[in-house]
């Protein structure tokens, strides 16, 4: 066989080449155009869905939040009970003020209510108990010990609103202290990307607001203040009294700094989310740790028992039947 005659001259070598590079070219400027890419539709589509979502989620959240407003106006009853007892120097209190504004109530309507609920409760908790003790327990005590046991109860109830208040205290700062490690990172994030404080807060604040109300709340509060306090320095304070929290109070203190000294920001916010991620870590550790010494109680009460009769009682129908 001639395996010379098989291989193809210069000339057509040339053209198959030339035609092989033709063809590439225009198939790599087709490209595009033939197959699109994907991703960046799907990418966009991602994008759009997030948005969506993120709007579904803060309309729910505005339509479940109750409308709240520094201005409102207090009851005309509670009004009338603390303009009667000449409560009003300890509605100026800023102690109160302050506990409450930590709970979540704001302006001069909640300090009046809480004043006012401070009296009315012992009043009607004594009435309760009176009713309860006398007409439907019927006990065979004397007439002044029971009226004695009613009094006790009303005197307790003058403690309830600040049980309730310390209650509210200690859920919104769990709160805050469980979402603030995220409000950071996103305070860094906007910082380092050139935002001014103010954006950056007023950012975070709309971007948390799925994730916690309560820092959303505070953050929104502090951009407001940012906007129209003379000083900056009083509304990152304010901040810090208002949570209660000591990482928020850690940051607010490098706020301070940033804003007296014109050192860098970002920096100390990293270290400080870590830190507040680290803090969160450990506390979680320590519940975890104490849960074995909370369950022994309840396993003796509840589990031995059963664990003793299901291994007994056959030893003991055995020896019933033997007798």
């Amino acid at each position: 066989m001639n395996f010379v005659s098989s291989i193809p001259d210069p000339e057509q070598l040339s053209a198959i080449m030339a035609a092989i590079a033709a063809f590439s070219a225009v198939l790599v400027v087709s490209w595009p155009y033939l197959f699109r890419n994907g991703l960046a539709r799907r990418m966009e589509k991602v994008e759009n869905e997030r948005k969506l979502l993120r709007k579904r989620e803060r309309a729910r959240l505005t339509a479940e939040r109750k409308p709240m407003s520094l201005r409102s106006e207090p009851r005309k009853l509670f009004k009338t009970i603390v303009e009667g007892f000449n409560l009003a120097k300890q509605a100026e209190d800023g102690e109160i003020a302050e506990r409450l504004r930590m709970a979540g109530y704001r302006g001069s309507a909640p300090v009046i209510a809480f004043l006012a609920i401070r009296l009315i409760a012992p009043v009607v908790i004594f009435g309760i108990a009176t009713l309860y003790f006398l007409f439907l327990l019927k006990p065979a005590v004397p007439l002044y010990a029971g009226f004695g046991i009613a009094a006790a109860a009303g005197a307790l109830g003058y403690f309830v609103p600040s049980i309730y208040v310390r209650n509210r205290i200690t859920k919104r700062q769990k709160a805050i202290r469980r979402a603030w490690p995220e409000a950071l990172d996103l305070l860094l994030i906007t910082v380092e990307s050139g935002m001014s404080v103010e954006s950056a807060f007023r950012k975070v604040a709309e971007e948390i607001g799925t994730q916690s109300a309560e820092v959303a709340e505070e953050v929104a509060l502090t951009t407001a203040e940012l906007s129209y306090l003379q000083d900056r320095r009083q509304a990152y304070e304010n901040l810090g009294k208002r949570t209660g929290v000591e990482g928020v109070r850690a940051v607010v203190t490098s706020l301070i700094q940033a804003e007296k000294y014109g050192t860098p920001l970002g920096q100390a916010l990293r270290v400080m989310a870590q830190e507040s991620r680290d803090m969160r870590m450990s506390e979680a550790e320590k519940r975890a740790a104490a849960l074995p010494p909370k369950l022994t109680v309840p396993m003796i009460i509840f589990f031995l028992p059963v664990l003793f009769a299901v291994i007994i009682t056959p030893a003991a129908i055995q020896i019933a039947g033997i007798q």
